[in-house]
């Protein structure tokens, strides 16, 4: 999985938003808010990843058990798949 090109992070009011620019605008006319984990994700995704590479990289960054690790990034990916953000 891969961030496709087009979105940006940006900070606003003190949060993370992920946002399309040019011609990825036309396409998608919103955008996610990214907690801590997120914009961690966010930034990983913007390379070519499996999910279980994403995990690996969750556990070496935060203490958090593995199921959780696991659960957080089937969410994120899925919701990058939905809003078609993802490759």
């Amino acid at each position: 999985m891969k961030i496709k090109k087009g979105f940006v992070v940006r900070e606003v009011g003190g949060e993370n938003v992920a946002v399309p620019v040019g011609e990825r605008s036309k396409d998608f006319h919103g955008m996610i808010r990214l907690n801590s984990t997120g914009r961690f994700l966010w930034d990983f995704f913007r390379e070519n990843h499996t999910e279980e590479e994403a995990v690996a990289a969750l556990l070496a960054e935060y203490e958090v058990d593995e199921k959780t690790a696991a659960e957080s990034v089937k969410k994120f990916a899925a919701s990058l798949a939905e809003n078609g953000f993802a490759e």
